[in-house]
């Protein structure tokens, strides 16, 4: 049996250019098993064409992407997926007019090898239906398991998306600005749903709210033009000069109570992509 890869998820100098403009120009990461890292950056700093790079939605131009050691450029996302990455995105991505319960009995369902199904089966697959349950229940949904989706609130909505992210039983997460639009206290349920539902999984998010990035991150990945410019723990990413001046400047000050608290807070500061 061959030794388990050192790193979850690993990019080596990757870079993206389209046309003569290059978006990513070399970055590289190195994100251990189980680690929860917290991608930020000012506007055009390239974080969704990043997170675009390592799902297979686009293709890099240079530069090797492994998840738990092995080579996924190149790859599909379908085929990325069944290597054990999973993304949601910015904007919800839902069957609307499903119910809770079956948008994620259909995330299941790939996963467990089911392929194409008449629904007319479907209450004959166990498996699907007991995990689809299980995942219901992760996401603390189960009183609202037969309402469309359609019809549920917009943190109700969100917490759905992370439950179909999970479904097919990803080791690695990407999550694309998780809690934009959400008040405080949905924030903060939240990010404590975020925390439970990834206990052993490793995790990548894109977030501008400073209070989550360092009250849930265990690192921190500043990308700033399309390069990693620091890597690095909370503590010491804000104490980087070169990420105050990059890109967190002032608002450090203003989120250092809020790394720590119960309740995230929400400073000002860039809202870019």
């Amino acid at each position: 049996m061959s030794a388990a890869a050192e790193f979850a998820l690993e990019l080596r100098d990757v870079r993206k250019n389209f046309g003569k403009t290059e978006i990513i120009r070399g970055a590289s990461l190195a994100v251990r098993p189980g680690e929860r890292v917290a991608v930020i950056g000012p506007n055009g700093a390239g974080k969704s064409t990043l997170f675009n790079l390592i799902s297979g939605r686009f293709g890099s131009s240079q530069g090797d992407i492994l998840l738990h050691g092995k080579k996924i450029d190149g790859l599909k996302p379908y085929e990325i997926n069944r290597r054990g990455l999973a993304r949601s995105f910015q904007v919800s991505n839902l069957f609307t007019r499903l119910s809770v319960f079956e948008n994620l009995r259909c995330a299941v369902l790939w996963s467990l090898g089911y392929k194409y199904a008449f629904w007319r089966f479907l209450a004959d697959a166990r498996d699907a239906n007991d995990r689809a349950e299980e995942v219901l229940d992760m996401i603390k949904l189960h009183k609202r398991r037969d309402v469309l989706a359609m019809n549920l609130t917009y943190a109700e909505q969100r917490a759905l998306e992370i439950g179909i992210t999970i479904a097919g039983g990803a080791s690695v997460i990407l999550l694309d600005e998780p809690t934009a639009g959400m008040s405080r206290s949905e924030t903060t349920r939240f990010v404590n749903l975020i925390r439970e539902v990834t206990v052993g999984k490793t995790l990548l998010t894109v977030e501008h709210d400073m209070g989550v990035v360092f009250g849930l991150a265990d690192k921190i990945a500043v990308l700033v033009y399309g390069e990693v410019i620091a890597f690095d723990t909370p503590e010491k990413v804000r104490a980087d000069e070169r990420v105050k001046e990059a890109y967190l400047g002032s608002v450090l000050a203003d989120t250092q109570a809020a790394a720590g608290a119960a309740t995230p807070a929400r400073p000002a500061g860039p809202q870019g992509r």
